[in-house]
C-alpha cells in the first residue's frame, strides 16, 4: 500500500472532482466488484476499475490466451499467449495499481459456482460472450439483489445497460430467453478491435457512477453503438411484470 501522500497524488484529479473528492475516492477503495470475462470487454472494465482505485476487483474467466484474442483484447500481450487470462489481467491491474486487491477464479461461470462468487460482491460486470452465460448473469444478479453492467458486442455494433434488481428492468425484460438456435458469434462473424474497448468503457463508468452515486444510470436504458455511422442510440426499456425472474422475485 502506498502512502497517504502517494495515493493523493495518485488520484488527484479525482479529488479535485466536486461530485468525487476524498469522500468518494474512500467509497471506491472500500468497493467490491466482480467481472466475468477477461476478454475485449473486460480489458477495458479491469484497466479503468484499477486505476480508478476500487479495493477490491474479482475476475472469473476459464480461457488462456491466444493470438487472435490480441487485435481487441487489450489487457494481454504477446508474451501472454499461453497464460490463463485471469493471470495476465491481474498482473496489469497491480502494476497499474499496487493498493488494490484482485481475487481470480480460473473456472467457467456456472450454475453451481454463481452463487457463491456473485455474493461477496458489491456489483457485477458481464463481460462475456455469449446467450448462456447473459442470462446466467441476469438471474443470479437479480436473485442476489446485486446490480450488475450487461454487455454484448458483434460486428462493428455493441450494447450496454445497467440493471438494479427489483428497481428497474432486468435482461429478461428486454429479451425474455436465449435464442433457441445458436446465432451469429464472434467467432463466425467477426468483431471491430475498438468496439469492446468503447463498450467496456462505458460499462467502467457505469461501475464507478454507481458506487459514487453520481449522475444518470444506463437504466430502464438500452444504449446501443454502431461504429460505422458513429449512431449512439438510447432505447427506453420498461420492466416487465410478468418477467418470469424479476416478478417471481419478492422485494
Amino acid at each position: 500500500m502506498e502512502s497517504q501522500e502517494l495515493l493523493q497524488e495518485r488520484y488527484l484529479r479525482h479529488l479535485m472532482l466536486e461530485d468525487v473528492g476524498q469522500e468518494g475516492q474512500s467509497k471506491l477503495a472500500q468497493s467490491k466488484v466482480l467481472v466475468i470475462g477477461a476478454g475485449g470487454l473486460g480489458s477495458p472494465v479491469c484497466l479503468y476499475l484499477s486505476a480508478a482505485g476500487i479495493g477490491n476487483i474479482g475476475i472469473v474467466d476459464c480461457d488462456v490466451v491466444d493470438i487472435s484474442n490480441l487485435q481487441r483484447q487489450v489487457i494481454h500481450f504477446t508474451s501472454d499467449i499461453g497464460k490463463s487470462k485471469i493471470s495476465s489481467a491481474s498482473i496489469k491491474m497491480r502494476s497499474i495499481n499496487p493498493n488494490i486487491t484482485v481475487d481470480t477464479y480460473f473456472e467457467k461461470f456456472t450454475k453451481n459456482n454463481a452463487s457463491t462468487i456473485v455474493q461477496k460482491y458489491d456489483f457485477v460486470v458481464d463481460a462475456t460472450d455469449n446467450f448462456t452465460s447473459k442470462f446466467l448473469i441476469n438471474d443470479i444478479c437479480v436473485t442476489a439483489n446485486k446490480p450488475f453492467s450487461h454487455a454484448g458486442v458483434l460486428k462493428y455494433r455493441g450494447q450496454t445497460m445497467t440493471v438494479l434488481p427489483h428497481k428497474t428492468a432486468c435482461f429478461r425484460c428486454v429479451f425474455e430467453n436465449p435464442p433457441a438456435k445458436e446465432l451469429d458469434s464472434i467467432f463466425t462473424a467477426g468483431l471491430f478491435g475498438v468496439v469492446p474497448g468503447i463498450i467496456g468503457c462505458l460499462q467502467a463508468s457505469e461501475v464507478i457512477k454507481y458506487i459514487l452515486g453520481l449522475g444518470e444510470l444506463l437504466t430502464d436504458t438500452l444504449l446501443t453503438i454502431d461504429i460505422k455511422t458513429m449512431n449512439f442510440r438510447k432505447v427506453n426499456v420498461k420492466k416487465d411484470a410478468e418477467c418470469s425472474v424479476c416478478s417471481q422475485i419478492s422485494t
